[in-house]
């Protein structure tokens, strides 16, 4: 990953502890974790499945 690129992952319930170890991982830091708005939720899909996002797991927001 280019540094400039900033790693965004969604996830639902079932997926967030797959995204924070994704996370730390390939960063090699800790994330921010924030739960989606109510209209984020209904247009955003975990990076994993296909189900409602509900968490956003990123550097920054």
């Amino acid at each position: 990953m280019k540094g400039s690129e900033k790693l965004r992952i969604f996830s639902c319930e079932t997926h967030i502890n797959q995204a924070l170890d994704m996370f730390v991982a390939e960063q090699k830091t800790f994330p921010m974790l924030e739960q989606l708005t109510d209209e984020e939720k209904l247009s955003t899909k975990c990076t994993y499945c296909d189900v409602a996002a509900v968490y956003i797991v990123a550097d920054e927001k």
